[in-house]
């Protein structure tokens, strides 16, 4: 069974096994969130892991929640989805709701579909019902996940220090 989990104490061997992996492959790891801080001093990280409400306004950024694709059947870590509660200017251009990887060994199995498919129940329970998503036009398995879970293209928009146009996808959720 593959569930979203919070990252603890409990999921640490697993989750350092991941980021071995995605950092033996050269590979930006993507999202950011799961990058921003070393994560060897998992205590520090696993405080600053997330941007609570009551500390966004503070320190000029969003709320947002991480979340980890866990596979139950092999006790294993598959990626990792951060979700902004609301968009700012820059991540209503570039960012979207929801950033998200799947780590390189677990690709093209249909992880991606699914961990986004459990991030947009967890955008619905946060009372985000017009979500987007955002991917550069070369990553065709983003945008391949992204339209899979409903997401129609917007616009694509050429950010200065990138060559690769951005692609906007907005994803219509039900309420209720």
């Amino acid at each position: 069974m593959l569930r979203l989990i919070k990252l603890s104490e409990e999921y640490k061997e697993q989750f350092f096994d991941m980021m071995r992996e995605w950092s033996d492959s050269g590979e930006k790891i993507i999202p950011y969130s799961i990058r921003k801080y070393d994560y060897h001093d998992f205590d520090f990280y696993l405080d600053h892991l997330e941007v609570d409400e009551a500390d966004a306004e503070d320190m000029g950024l969003v709320p947002d929640y991480t979340f980890f694709l866990y596979d139950d059947s092999r006790d294993r870590l598959l990626g990792a989805v951060n979700i902004r509660k609301y968009l700012d200017e820059r991540l209503m251009e570039t960012g979207g709701h929801i950033g998200d990887g799947i780590r390189p060994s677990e690709r093209k199995k249909g992880y991606g579909t699914e961990m986004v498919r459990l991030a947009l129940e967890e955008c619905r329970r946060m009372g985000i019902y017009k979500v987007l998503m955002t991917c550069d036009r070369s990553n065709v398995a983003s945008a391949k996940t992204i339209m899979n879970n409903g997401g129609v293209l917007e616009n694509e928009l050429y950010v200065e220090e990138d060559d690769d146009p951005v692609q906007r996808y907005w994803i219509m959720l039900q309420r209720g």
